[in-house]
């Protein structure tokens, strides 16, 4: 999950403004992504919203502007076309490449990403490409007002209207659409592919994932998002999506492993900027995130501290029974352990020490139950449950341990 995004202007193509969110990860970015919105649509669009959420809880740091004319950013809509989206896209990626790195990920949804896969060739940092509900041809957005497409040129202009919304074209626009060739750019991509689309998107069609699909050269993926629409507006959907290109995206842009940097930084957990409670866990190149359940005031989007410290016990458990059996050449097959935690009253506590029955109030206690499985006698499976006793983490825990706090 992102901290507190950065919202920060550029100059777009013919000098205007342009207004842009860079989302940044809780730690450090280990690579910068670019995303490009959907026809008419804004940065705020809830893919790429999501998008950035899964990607930044990677490491991934994400830029994501409104084109000229569009959302916050300045300039005239009715200038724009094709060229001059894929013009704010270079303009983008100069701005990441002046001010923090080139972006190693390109991402596109709709006709944004017809835009990138234009794009793209010219940001030779780039090395990876996802495209979501992507037409194959630029003048497939032609479809939107293909009433007034008359109007347009005789008039040259018109007033159409757009998802609710009413927007100038210009005949330059539909001149400009017949010129692209996308599936040429596809063809001469040299850069990792995936193309998302749905079987059911009614805007634009699955044979255009198709034809992308078979212009592109290797390395090159595709996911159906099922049942999704073409603006992913059921979150479950945009999610999904998201974490499809957060996965696949680690495999082809090269990020630095940070687990050179465990010893020494140790862990470090940040606040996320989302939700009351939640939190970054960052161990070396591992992140996690810590949270706590809805009914105290967290998003439970993570496992909370208690949590955490019961995964602690329970791996260092299976850990520990794992190297024994292998060093005493047991036949064990599968080893789990299940955690539980809750507050007790001391007095209460039937396996406590009489010191621990001794102190007044509530003490914390954790009941481990574990299986080991494997053809072992009685006497081996209670010597393994003697073992399991010697963990690092149950000691830790048995013993207690000297906390230091220091202002960093």
């Amino acid at each position: 999950m992102p901290a507190q995004p950065v919202r920060l202007t550029f100059e777009g193509h013919d000098g205007a403004e342009l207004s842009a969110r860079l989302d940044l990860p809780t730690g450090r970015v280990r690579a910068y992504a670019l995303f490009a919105h959907c026809f008419t649509c804004s940065k705020d669009g809830a893919a790429g919203r999501r998008i950035a959420e899964a990607l930044t809880r990677e490491g991934i740091a994400v830029l994501r502007f409104d084109f000229t004319g569009l959302g916050g950013s300045g300039g005239d809509f009715a200038s724009t076309n094709f060229s001059s989206n894929v013009a704010d896209l270079l303009k983008a990626a100069a701005f990441l490449r002046e001010t923090h790195a080139a972006p190693k990920l390109l991402i596109g949804h709709s006709l944004g990403g017809a835009a990138m896969l234009a794009a793209a060739h010219e940001i030779p940092e780039a090395l990876a490409v996802a495209t979501i509900a992507a037409p194959a041809d630029a003048d497939h957005v032609l479809k939107n007002f293909r009433a007034d497409l008359e109007r347009i040129r005789d008039d040259g202009a018109a007033v159409v209207e757009l998802a609710g919304r009413r927007f100038t074209i210009e005949k330059q626009f539909l001149e400009d659409i017949a010129e692209q060739n996308v599936r040429e750019r596809v063809a001469h991509l040299h850069k990792a592919l995936l193309v998302l689309h749905a079987p059911r998107d009614e805007t634009v069609g699955i044979d255009n994932a198709t034809r992308i699909f078979v212009a592109a050269k290797h390395p090159k993926s595709f996911v159906s998002l099922d049942s999704a629409d073409h603006l992913l507006t059921d979150p479950a959907d945009a999610a999904y999506a998201a974490g499809v290109i957060a996965a696949w995206a680690s495999r082809y842009i090269g990020m630095e492993a940070e687990a050179a940097q465990v010893e020494a930084k140790g862990v470090e957990v940040s606040e996320t900027g989302l939700g009351k409670f939640q939190a970054m866990v960052v161990a070396g190149r591992h992140r996690l995130i810590a949270d706590e359940p809805e009914a105290v005031g967290g998003l439970d989007s993570g496992p909370s501290p208690y949590g955490y410290l019961s995964a602690a016990l329970g791996a260092c458990t299976v850990m520990t029974l794992r190297m024994y059996a292998e060093r005493k050449g047991l036949a064990v097959t599968r080893i789990s352990a299940t955690v539980t935690h809750g507050k007790v009253h001391a007095a209460d506590c039937l396996e406590c020490t009489q010191e621990l029955r001794g102190r007044d109030g509530r003490i914390d206690r954790f009941e481990r139950r574990i299986t080991i499985e494997g053809d072992l006698d009685a006497e081996t499976r209670a010597r393994l449950l003697e073992i399991a006793d010697r963990c690092p983490v149950h000691r830790t825990l048995e013993a207690g341990a000297v906390i230091v706090t220091r202002e960093a």
